[in-house]
């Protein structure tokens, strides 16, 4: 499965700077390098030192990792649902997207134009969101109208969609994230089809040094559990390229911030890793953590999960101590799973099939 993250923001808080940040990234040797599907879509692999000493192993002639596609969207301002600035027309951009990365300017530049006079990332949050619900009341608003004459006329499943709208208008209109509130799993299944902006995980960005940032605003992203990382994006820009011994003679740290956000897209979303190897080459697959061995086959291709039979497994770490394949199956490291295996982050598999 591909992952894709939406960016938003105000005007001026970095946006555009963490897309070039983003796609300037790269991996040596990658088989999936950046490349710029339209001004405002990028994708980028995900670098994963498994992969590379899974191919070195197994002398691979490829290693593919996996990639995210990153949707960069102009910037939004207070009443944009009203057609204020460029308006909400491109938050149609984000609605295919898996989670949004909201980001709130924390930096103090007095020559980068503040379209609020002041820093206030609470209040920049509070704005987006709001404009975010309104996108999604359009939507509910023209859906409800048009299950109308179905509800009257008592067809069933109509009238679970009709209900379930209702209750989202309902809390948009109190001002309510549809994420945030509680829902039966028909429910969930009925809002995901719209593909709800207020119903996607989000990740807050705190733009700037942490010294430049409030303790207080900290706290009040850690009191409400509120998933945030705090990055200087325009230092990152500057360090694009630079390995860990780089980072550290400049005072930063070792791990790039953007792989921070990459790991933290992950976790927020319950994705893992596992991973196929050969001569051929070495490949890193992602799927929800709780997949079963069968439909993690699938991904690679149907027919694996068609006719799944079982899966030889070994976690990545315990093949590279057993030194390969064969050595792995003479210390019996290698298990044979079925059908109701759920598959772990890291694992390497070869699937069985008829």
């Amino acid at each position: 499965m591909s992952l894709a993250i939406g960016i938003v923001g105000l005007p001026n808080v970095g946006k555009s700077t963490l897309f070039e940040t983003i796609t300037k990234k790269q991996v040596s040797r990658e088989n999936y390098p950046f490349c710029t599907i339209d001004p405002n879509v990028g994708v980028v692999a995900v670098p994963d030192e498994r992969v590379d000493k899974l191919a070195d192993l197994t002398h691979s002639l490829k290693k593919i990792y996996t990639t995210i596609e990153f949707v960069h969207i102009a910037g939004l301002v207070k009443g944009a649902s009203q057609g204020e600035g460029l308006g909400n027309q491109f938050l149609a951009n984000i609605r295919e997207t898996d989670a949004i990365v909201y980001v709130l300017r924390c930096f103090h530049k007095s020559d980068i134009v503040n379209t609020l006079n002041t820093i206030d990332p609470l209040l920049e949050k509070e704005t987006l969101e709001t404009e975010l619900m309104l996108k999604d009341l359009e939507t509910v608003d023209k859906r409800l109208v048009s299950l109308e004459k179905d509800v009257k006329s008592g067809k069933k499943e109509a009238v679970v969609e009709y209900n379930t709208l209702k209750k989202a208008q309902n809390l948009l209109h109190q001002g309510q994230l549809l994420l945030d509130a509680s829902w039966e799993e028909e429910e969930k299944k009925i809002l995901k089809n719209f593909q709800f902006l207020t119903f996607k995980p989000r990740i807050y960005l705190l733009n700037g040094l942490k010294e430049e940032i409030d303790p207080q605003i900290m706290k009040v992203f850690a009191d409400n559990n509120w998933t945030y990382l705090i990055i200087d994006v325009a230092t990152e820009l500057d360090a694009v390229g630079f390995n860990a011994a780089d980072r550290e003679a400049i005072g930063l740290p070792k791990e790039s911030e953007l792989d921070a956000l990459i790991k933290t897209s992950y976790q927020l979303l319950d994705l893992i890793t596992f991973f196929t190897t050969g001569p051929d080459e070495t490949r890193a697959w992602t799927i929800k953590k709780g997949t079963k061995a069968p439909q993690a086959g699938g991904v690679i291709h149907s027919d694996f999960e068609k006719n799944f039979i079982k899966a030889e497994v070994i976690n990545w770490q315990k093949l590279l101590e057993a030194q390969g394949w064969a050595e792995a199956r003479e210390k019996g490291w290698l298990r044979l799973e079925g059908k109701d295996y759920e598959v772990q982050d890291g694992d390497v598999i070869i699937i069985k099939h008829g």
